[in-house]
């Protein structure tokens, strides 16, 4: 009997040691519960049960309650197919002397919006998430614009996805043309095809209305941006990419230098810009369109809400036509929007993101929710006065596109030919361009500086400024991009 017991004891113990083997040779795959995915940490998030914190750095600023209410929509709908999410309103504006510190603390929101100058900075300074797996699951990485793409990734790796695009134009005040005769038979504005035109129409509204006929920026960041597409079109290459890593300065080229002097003879010689353009910033710049204290500004199509929501022109008085030609061909500055992710971000956070940019509208699928979402979007748009026009194709899947455009035709609001000028240019071969590589916003930085001189200054040396802010430049470049 005793020896029956130790034969059975010793048949049990040899069935345990094959089970523990057998589990330690089992493959994990997609669906198991332990499994993590590739590129990104262990998600915090198990059971339906457990809360996932979505702070939401795209929540609207205070001051657009509408917007607002129309985000309190999507938490609602959001919620009812996702309980387990918790949505926290968390608006954040990127800046660039504020997000460092954020990012090392870890106290950047889930999600949130920069420029697309930034991502390839952000992603060598590892502060935002690695999305290739989530975007992958979904299939929303082969449904982006390829050259959106390239501008968020790495090493065949994502980064973000895109809010959305704008190329350069210039916005109009319909009523200051109007004012000064500057209208057609129809009432379209007699808009300038050239930047001489753009100095000369200028000069006849402030002529006739004693209001601004173009704001110029030079205040911050935003003088450099805008004066770099003025500088394209008398020919100029700003940064030269070296093709081994590193970037030479060009900001001094003759070129360059005419782009630099036609903005100082628009203050000295036409006398058509704001009071103070030390003081115009991206702001600024739609209060003058909105309000009328400036006729012409450099913007785009994804910022119509500005001039009309936020500084009460109507928006049957808002126009937009292309970029002028100057003597080096005609360019509209290509960029935009995207939405990026805090680095500490798990898994799990960034699918709610993700899921929640969908019942916005804002995602590449034609759902009912997300078609929803658009048709909301286009609703407060109307209600508040705000141009329903097309969007830049950040998206190039085939079903998202068709549902845009029927948004458009149910809920149009305004003459198409007041955009015609300005769509039909970005449609051109050739037109659109990417912002100069290097390190674009220290580029910027320098040539609002030389912009200040020339406003302030009437005897300003352009050469001798500009030839400091390459050398400025220069030095920057040498020590970021080393050989």
């Amino acid at each position: 009997m005793k020896k029956m017991k130790r034969l059975l004891c010793l048949l049990l113990c040899f069935v345990m040691i094959l089970s523990l083997a057998a589990g330690c040779g089992k493959k994990e795959t997609p669906g198991d519960a332990t499994s993590t995915p590739p590129s990104q940490e262990p998600s915090t998030s198990t059971p339906e049960s457990e809360k996932v914190v979505l702070k939401l750095g795209i929540w609207p600023e205070p001051t657009l309650t509408d917007d607002i209410a129309l985000h309190e929509q999507y938490v609602k709908k959001f919620n009812e197919l996702y309980p387990n999410v918790e949505v926290v309103p968390a608006h954040y504006k990127y800046a660039t002397d504020t997000f460092v510190p954020m990012a090392e603390a870890g106290n950047l929101p889930t999600i949130f919006e920069t420029w697309f100058t930034e991502p390839q900075k952000l992603i060598a300074g590892e502060f935002i998430a690695d999305i290739t797996d989530n975007l992958k699951a979904r299939g929303w990485d082969q449904a982006m614009n390829p050259s959106i793409r390239d501008l968020l990734s790495k090493d065949g790796r994502i980064y973000g996805i895109p809010r959305d695009g704008y190329a350069l134009g210039i916005m109009m005040n319909v009523e200051l043309f109007e004012e000064a005769g500057l209208v057609d038979g129809n009432g379209y504005p007699l808009y300038p095809k050239t930047w001489q035109e753009l100095a000369e129409t200028a000069k006849k509204i402030k002529d006739a209305t004693g209001q601004a006929g173009f704001c110029l920026l030079a205040k911050d960041n935003a003088g450099g941006w805008h004066w770099s597409n003025i500088a394209w079109c008398f020919g100029a290459t700003l940064t030269i990419d070296n093709g081994d890593g590193t970037f030479t300065a060009n900001l001094n080229s003759p070129e360059a230098i005419a782009a630099m002097n036609f903005v100082k003879d628009l203050k000295w010689k036409y006398d058509v810009l704001t009071a103070d353009p030390l003081n115009e910033d991206w702001g600024t710049g739609f209060t003058a369109i909105g309000t009328g204290t400036a006729a012409m500004y450099m913007a785009a199509n994804d910022a119509v809400n500005q001039p009309t929501q936020v500084n009460g022109l109507p928006l049957e008085k808002l126009a937009m036509c292309a970029i002028p030609e100057g003597p080096g061909g005609q360019y509209s500055l290509f960029g935009g929007t995207p939405y990026v992710f805090a680095k500490n971000a798990t898994y799990d956070e960034i699918e709610a993101a993700l899921n929640y940019l969908e019942i916005m509208g804002k995602a590449p699928v034609a759902s009912e929710a997300a078609i929803e979402g658009m048709r909301a979007d286009a609703q407060n748009k109307v209600a508040n006065g705000v141009p329903v026009i097309p969007r830049f194709p950040c998206w190039i899947n085939q079903d998202i596109l068709d549902a845009e455009n029927k948004i458009i035709e149910e809920f149009g609001n305004v003459d198409t030919k007041m955009y015609e000028s300005y769509f039909n240019a970005t449609k051109m071969d050739g037109n659109l361009r990417r912002e100069e590589p290097g390190l674009t916003q220290d580029m910027y930085a320098e040539i609002t500086k030389v912009l200040q001189a020339v406003i302030i200054d009437p005897n300003a040396d352009v050469e001798a400024l500009l030839n400091q802010a390459n050398a400025n430049y220069q030095a920057l470049l040498d020590q970021t991009f080393k050989k």
